[in-house]
């Protein structure tokens, strides 16, 4: 598409390590520690556990099958083997000291998240983040033998140049939901966090939404290193086991749908045979926020990704049909890493692959029209209308299959940068532009609106200065806004995820 001014001015229209676990055969090095905890000697009854020995089945069998994990390349502790020693010792030993640059690492945790004191003064609320190993201990006024965020950091650090994940289904948060009101300190049913010792259900009330807790993986450069994290729960949020199930065979909420995505097409929201790490990221949302909504005492449950943004549109795991496009709507290529690593896959047709980035399925609550067919010729002029049922912030871009993208909107050259209102139509280009938006090139493209009802600055990802005038990396422009969205919202003292939806046009220029 381009802009055709009416004075002949014209405007050209990212605890953290590649998702890279695919179905590739497993090379020396590579190595898998599955860590699993349901039942803890020293605690009350009340603590336990009954979903992770069924998620340690679960994660063996994702990881040998779909991920190409060899058998022999993988460890378990479960309940009596995973004391504080067996699993530091395992992270040491199994995973750094057998492993080398551009292997790949697997890390997984089920079982206890907890909060001890800060020991050392790196966190900002004076509480380290922390697992809770089968052997761990109340004191008098803390846990004693937790795996703190320090220590698995420190590990972390060591394993620079793998392709390293973890995977935490636990929860760390301080400032447990308001659901779990009286019941916090003794404990309820299928909760994956342990209180801190003797704690009072109004000094947890007090906590609650002053502050946000840092995940296990807490220090940015990690995640600039390549290390991927998922966790269960963001961290004011508590895991759960699915008490839905009868009791032998539970798992966790987060663990089992995280293993569905992967072994089947349920997270493939766009149907091009790739679930991308976006797409997965998503329907681990939606599963989690279902079982919410079917448990009184569950509030929210909003899964996390920690990564590099331009691993959003990537395979999770590799597609089923190498070369076919899944169900022929386009064909994968490999994604550009750095040599060495393990391989991971994109759609090679940039229009395909906005659904990969973006990750959540249409629901029509932002629509776009032209006024004037969806196939056009080149040199047509046109507007584009674009309508959304809730308010909020628009970002509006035109992707074409090449890979280029352009910034429709914001843009400097609109008389005002206003958030649309409910059911209020905005048509681009208006009288004020000064020029029209005219078709150009050939082949397939895409109107991309993302309309954002969260008060998000957005102003570094998509300014306005660039909007009509730079030619942009469709890829990197929107993995880059759909990252800053996925994080949480801090606006108020209900923390949550950020509010926002999606709306695509495919167009065709002959």
């Amino acid at each position: 598409m381009s802009a055709r001014g009416k004075s002949w001015c014209t405007a050209a229209l990212s605890v953290v390590a590649w998702l890279a676990l695919l179905a590739a055969p497993a090379v020396a090095g590579d190595r898998a520690l599955l860590i699993g905890v349901g039942s803890y000697p020293s605690l009350s009854p009340k603590f336990a556990l009954k979903g992770p020995k069924n998620d340690l089945v679960a994660m063996q069998g994702l990881l040998t099958g779909k991920l190409g994990f060899d058998p022999s390349s993988i460890r378990i502790l479960k309940e009596e083997q995973a004391t504080r020693s067996g699993i530091l010792s395992a992270m040491n030993t199994w995973l750094v000291e057998a492993t080398g640059p551009g292997d790949r690492v697997y890390i997984y945790f089920s079982g206890h998240g907890l909060q001890v004191t800060d020991a050392d003064g790196d966190e900002q609320d004076g509480l380290d983040e922390a697992l809770a190993p089968v052997d761990i201990v109340s004191g008098e006024t803390d846990w004693q033998g937790a795996i703190l965020d320090d220590e698995i950091d420190r590990i972390l650090e060591r394993l620079q140049g793998r392709a390293v994940t973890m995977v935490i289904d636990a929860c760390h948060s301080g400032t447990i939901s308001r659901s779990l009101s009286a019941d916090v300190s003794s404990g309820i049913e299928g909760a994956r966090f342990l209180p801190r010792p003797h704690a009072k259900p109004v000094e947890q009330a007090l906590t609650r939404g002053l502050r946000i807790d840092l995940a296990v993986v807490d220090k940015p450069k990690l995640v600039e290193s390549g290390v991927t994290a998922w966790s269960a729960a963001a961290p004011y949020q508590v895991a759960w086991d699915d008490v839905r199930l009868p009791v032998e065979d539970r798992h966790g909420v987060f663990t089992a749908a995280f293993v569905a995505g992967q072994t089947g097409n349920a997270a493939d929201a766009n149907g091009n045979g790739l679930t991308s790490n976006a797409e997965l990221l998503e329907l681990v949302k939606v599963q989690s926020t279902a079982y919410c909504s079917s448990q009184e005492k569950c509030g929210n449950l909003d899964p996390q990704l920690e990564s590099k943004a331009q691993t959003l549109g990537e395979s999770a795991s590799a597609p089923e049909k190498l070369g076919a496009g899944g169900n022929g709507q386009g064909t994968y290529q490999q994604s550009s890493a750095p040599s060495g690593t393990p391989t991971t896959y994109q759609d090679s047709d940039a229009v395909n692959a906005v659904g990969d980035i973006l990750g959540k399925t249409e629901t029509g609550e932002v629509k776009l029209v032209i006024d004037r067919p969806t196939t056009m010729k080149a040199g047509d002029v046109f507007k584009l209308t674009v309508t959304s049922r809730t308010g909020g912030d628009l970002l509006l871009f035109d992707v074409n299959s090449q890979g280029k993208a352009t910034q429709l909107f914001p843009n400097e050259f609109a008389q005002k940068i206003t958030a649309l209102a409910p059911d209020v139509p905005l048509t681009l280009p208006d009288d004020y532009y000064g020029f029209d938006f005219e078709a150009s090139g050939e082949g397939e493209s895409a109107f991309v609106a993302l309309v954002v009802s969260d008060a998000i600055d957005l102003a570094d990802v998509a300014p306005k200065a660039r909007g009509l005038k730079i030619e942009l990396d469709a890829r990197e422009t929107l993995s880059e806004v759909v990252a800053r969205l996925q994080k949480t919202w801090t606006g108020d003292l209900d923390r949550r995820v950020i509010h926002w939806s999606v709306g695509t046009l495919r167009y065709r220029v002959e």
